[in-house]
């Protein structure tokens, strides 16, 4: 580890890092010739998107977790890092521990891919698992997932949809093999649902999860949506609960499959704070 960039290289995360790996200029640690490999867990566009290319341009290999950057900006970076003949890796976009990326661009690339239906945001997830549970409100539930650290203070990118809109962007692409913005895909969040919602759901024999779904209609058409789905109870995607995440795809040849596991954990103490330069 060569270098670690943040605005803020004072405050104590509770981990102990040799002398002068800190740094508050992330150009420094990116134009240095000793720096192979680049690793961006900043999140959202600015400045992230200027460091991606930066690296790529220099010919090092970038490794990020940012969803949004990559399903804004990803076509461009692919095509960026192919020209310098080096990698940009994003596993860790889409679905927390779960390899699902790999799984679509390599296990199952043999696979014409039929559909995907995805619990692909922990916050939401976990959210909805405890209006179930205990026959809660939304605003009191979040109120308590702000506290543990899984929804920010400002939670409209996981309320509203936003987050798992970039995510099945990525995954579609993938999965269908073509580019789909982001902006054309329907998007629906939980801002909506009620703990009266729940219970009726209840009832009838179904759970509310917010779900990224895309469905090959044909060789032609895909259908993306982002929106609650009333799930039966009896399909394994009802049985994923708090803030793990599941990503559920049927291929023409190995038929239906489910990639499930936990999403990152915020109170680590390495990662316990969020990085400043937004």
């Amino acid at each position: 580890l060569k270098y670690i960039a943040d605005l803020n290289i004072k405050k104590d995360r509770g981990v102990k890092v040799p002398p002068g790996i800190l740094t508050t200029n992330a150009l420094r640690a990116i134009n240095d010739p000793a720096v192979d490999i680049v690793v961006e867990v900043i999140g959202g566009v600015n400045p992230a998107k200027k460091f991606i290319e930066a690296a790529l341009r220099r010919k090092k290999h970038v490794v990020t977790s940012n969803k949004e950057v990559i399903a804004k900006y990803g076509r461009e970076f692919i095509a960026l890092a192919a020209q310098n003949k080096v990698n940009i890796l994003f596993e860790a976009s889409v679905g927390g521990g779960i390899p699902i990326i790999n799984a679509l661009t390599k296990a199952l690339a043999g696979n014409n891919i039929r559909r995907i239906y995805g619990i692909v945001n922990g916050t939401t997830n976990y959210i909805l698992t405890k209006m179930y549970r205990e026959n809660a409100e939304l605003a009191a539930v979040l109120k308590e997932a702000q506290a543990l650290g899984y929804a920010e203070a400002d939670p409209t990118n996981d309320i509203d949809g936003y987050d798992v809109v970039y995510k099945l962007s990525i995954l579609a692409g993938l999965a269908f093999n073509s580019h789909f913005a982001y902006q054309d895909i329907y998007c629906e969040g939980i801002r909506k649902i009620s703990a009266a919602d729940i219970a009726l759901a209840r009832e009838f024999g179904y759970v509310i999860k917010l779900l990224a779904i895309g469905i090959a209609r044909d060789a032609k058409n895909v259908e993306l949506r982002v929106h609650p789905v009333m799930v039966p109870q009896r399909h394994p995607l009802a049985t994923v609960n708090d803030a793990f995440n599941a990503v559920f795809v049927e291929g023409d040849c190995v038929g239906e499959t489910m990639f499930y596991g936990q999403r990152r954990q915020r109170r680590q103490n390495i990662i316990k704070t969020k990085c400043q330069y937004r």
